[in-house]
């Protein structure tokens, strides 16, 4: 059976956590064919990010349109796209590719690394919000995220239903408000769209082994919608194999350790206890 064409466009995270090699990874679990458009490399690791450089916004959009002509690609998704320049080449390239094949579009909205780093210049979140979320078939911020998008603080779930809300009126057809950042022992992820609110729960796990947790989820739902899921069934698959991948996490680094990305190909018992902060 010919593997579904997932293409991620993101960042590069050298120290392999996060971004485009937590993407590529995350398509490979799925046993998806992954491509790639690289809009940044970074020089990080789990402790933080200590460089970023950004090709010129034509190379971007040169390795956008060489993938999608040539490529049939099933869904695609966006990670870190560093500012409204290359917001604007990425945007005219799906809008070519959409216009001659329709795919699924996961955006994952990443503003802010996990050790605290800017990854979104804050000029370019209007741009965001007005030509890239109308794009999504699903639009995937934390609550730090989705507060920044829609301009309130978003701390409950009544508060995460109306940025849903919020984000379906600007042109998304449906909005993962991420639970990751609230309290409590349960994580609840507030699936919104136009038709019904669905809380998607787990369990949350007590670890430091959480990097690239909003890009493995984003990578994982593109994935499942590539491979024929339904909205809600890729959105629950995506949360119950990231729950896994943190569960099984390496231990690797000083910092906000990396997942296991590919845990479905490996039965050996957990690395790391996820008891542990």
């Amino acid at each position: 059976m010919t593997p579904p064409v997932t293409l991620t466009i993101a960042g590069s995270d050298s120290g392999g956590g996060a971004g485009i090699q937590a993407d590529l990874k995350t398509f490979a679990a799925h046993r998806c064919y992954g491509a790639s458009v690289i809009t940044a490399l970074t020089a990080q690791n789990t402790v933080g990010v200590s460089g970023i450089h950004a090709p010129p916004p034509a190379f971007v959009r040169a390795q956008l349109d060489a993938v999608v002509a040539d490529f049939d690609v099933a869904a695609a998704k966006t990670g870190m796209l560093v500012d409204a320049a290359i917001i604007n080449a990425v945007v005219d390239g799906l809008v070519a590719a959409l216009a001659r094949r329709p795919f699924a579009i996961v955006v994952d909205p990443v503003l802010i690394a996990k050790s605290g780093h800017a990854l979104l210049a804050n000029d370019a979140v209007d741009t965001m919000l007005t030509r890239l979320i109308p794009l999504a078939t699903l639009v995937t911020p934390n609550l730090p995220e989705a507060a920044r998008l829609v301009g309130f603080d978003v701390v409950s779930h009544d508060d995460a239903v109306r940025a849903g809300r919020a984000l379906l009126a600007r042109g998304a057809r449906a909005a993962l408000i991420k639970g990751g950042h609230g309290d409590g022992d349960v994580v609840v992820d507030v699936l919104v769209t136009p038709y019904c609110v669905i809380d998607v729960r787990s369990r949350r796990l007590q670890t430091r082994h959480t990097h690239g947790t909003g890009c493995t989820l984003s990578a994982a739902i593109c994935a499942r919608l590539a491979g024929g899921s339904p909205l809600e069934d890729a959105v629950r698959g995506a949360v119950a194999y990231v729950h896994t991948a943190i569960e099984r996490a390496p231990g690797f680094g000083a910092g906000h350790g990396p997942l296991h990305h590919l845990h479905p190909f490996d039965d050996s018992p957990p690395h790391v206890s996820t008891t542990t902060t």
